[in-house]
């Protein structure tokens, strides 16, 4: 599991950005458990895709059609996301709300690992194809919805996209791979606490190691 670098982010915000302080993680078996009592935010970066694919129109991501027009999932990104599912069942984690970004991708990623998403532009890739101010706005959404408690007893799992990562809790996910989670504690007033960063690969080990 990867253990560094982990964060805690506080509910100030300073010109747009949240505020970082370091933290130590939670151990692998300490992780889990808070996962199984619920509470918590899950962000993810959609699941392995082909590196010769591209967004040619991004700018209409929600129009009928553009599906042809984005970059999607690989096998190896949709074989990853059903093994999230099955360790997640397997350490008896309940799932909750579900969100996605507006792209394929990012919906795929949700639909076989969570549940069928709620899709939203505030975690849809933005880049040059937005302005600075809308950049802004969706990151400023997303450590909201880091910071809103989930229904009790479950969790929240988002699906997003790296720069939007990057925009809401800074530079040092700007090496966040494709499948990466990262989990959040919502502290009860609008901020959160950064638990741990879980790789695409680790929840089949984690499930292994401890199973419900």
């Amino acid at each position: 599991m990867r253990v560094a670098p982990f964060r805690m982010l506080f509910p100030a915000l300073l010109a747009g950005a949240a505020t970082a302080a370091i933290a130590q993680p939670l151990p692998e078996a300490d992780l889990v458990k808070a996962l199984r009592a619920g509470g918590l935010v899950v962000i993810v970066r959609h699941g392995a895709t082909y590196a010769d694919q591209a967004d040619v129109d991004p700018l209409h991501v929600d129009q009928p059609g553009n599906e042809a027009k984005q970059r999607h999932l690989n096998d190896k990104g949709r074989a990853a996301a059903r093994a999230w599912n099955e360790s997640i069942k397997r350490m008896g984690i309940r799932v909750g709300k579900v969100y996605s970004s507006k792209f394929q991708r990012a919906q795929e990623t949700a639909r076989l690992a969570f549940d069928e998403p709620q899709t939203t532009f505030d975690l849809s890739e933005g880049g040059l194809v937005v302005s600075s101010d809308e950049n802004k706005r969706r990151a400023q959404a997303m450590r909201k919805m880091a910071g809103t408690a989930p229904e009790p007893g479950t969790n929240t799992f988002i699906v997003t996209h790296r720069p939007n990562l990057m925009d809401a809790f800074g530079k040092d996910w700007f090496d966040a791979k494709e499948g990466e989670a990262s989990v959040f504690r919502p502290d009860g007033k609008g901020g959160f606490q950064t638990l741990g960063r879980i790789a695409s690969e680790q929840w089949s080990s984690l499930a292994e190691k401890y199973p419900k």
